[in-house]
């Protein structure tokens, strides 16, 4: 894919699946939900949790997304966390939520989950991998 491809994929609605190393385990692979915004991946996830710690102690986290349908396509991105100690604006938090979500549903589902524990996590992506099975 070019960058314009892969940054396009990235955006359209997708799971992602983040993938942070552990230290002694085997790297934790989890599904989520995103936002890719202005070159970042935004990932909205509570304090505290077994993702949260991981990106804090490793730093960097690969994340992938994928089309399950023919033809299949897959994105993956690396790179440093830029942010992950500010929570997110009802804002960012809905502009997530909403890309999952039915608009009331986005704004009832942030509304009882946004919370003094939300924090969002930064990532722009410095290493790609993508394939289209679109294109032979």
């Amino acid at each position: 894919m070019t960058a314009a491809e892969r940054e396009a994929f990235l955006s359209a609605v997708h799971v992602g699946v983040l993938a942070v190393e552990r230290e002694g385990r085997a790297p934790l692979a989890v599904p989520i939900w995103y936002a890719y915004e202005d070159g970042e991946i935004l990932l909205w996830m509570e304090r505290d949790t077994v993702k949260d710690r991981s990106i804090r102690r490793a730093g960097r986290f690969s994340f992938v997304v994928q089309s399950e349908t023919v033809p299949y396509r897959y994105v993956t991105a690396e790179g440093s966390v830029i942010s992950a100690d500010v929570p997110p604006t009802r804002a960012q938090a809905l502009s997530i939520a909403s890309r999952y979500l039915p608009e009331g549903e986005a704004a009832a589902y942030v509304d009882a989950a946004l919370n003094e524990k939300s924090v969002l996590v930064r990532m722009c992506p410095e290493k790609w991998l993508s394939n289209d099975q679109s294109k032979g």
